[in-house]
């Protein structure tokens, strides 16, 4: 038995949150949405772009993600900082990691995420 990758990571989000994630994800982060499963709960939604795999839960208990968090890996990261900063998104640099240039925004819920360009 080994572990042979990550297929999906799952952010939670309010009652109600869709259009505000696809807004962000799709409108300001480029990713594209694509079609949940059938046989799935019709609330949430799912998001990709290149080997990621973003899926939207909804929980009625929502608390954002303050810590834990995706690390999104990007290719023009000032291109994407701007965007940000432009769609009114803090975006904040945190200690240097070896080989990436890196920082963190929060999606409009309030959970972190890391965005990372490799140098």
């Amino acid at each position: 038995m080994a572990v042979l990758g990550l297929d999906h990571v799952q952010l939670s989000v309010p009652k109600g949150g869709e259009d505000e994630a696809r807004a962000f994800f799709v409108g300001v982060l480029g990713m594209q949405e694509v079609a949940k499963p059938a046989n799935l709960s019709p609330k949430g939604c799912w998001f990709e772009s290149g080997s990621l795999n973003l899926h939207i839960g909804i929980d009625p208990d929502f608390r954002p993600a303050t810590k834990a968090h995706p690390a999104l890996l990007v290719d023009d990261l000032a291109d994407l900082r701007k965007r940000l900063n432009d769609a009114g998104y803090a975006t904040n640099d945190d200690m240097p990691v070896e080989g990436y240039d890196r920082f963190f925004t929060s999606d409009p819920f309030g959970n972190r995420i890391e965005l990372m360009q490799k140098l």
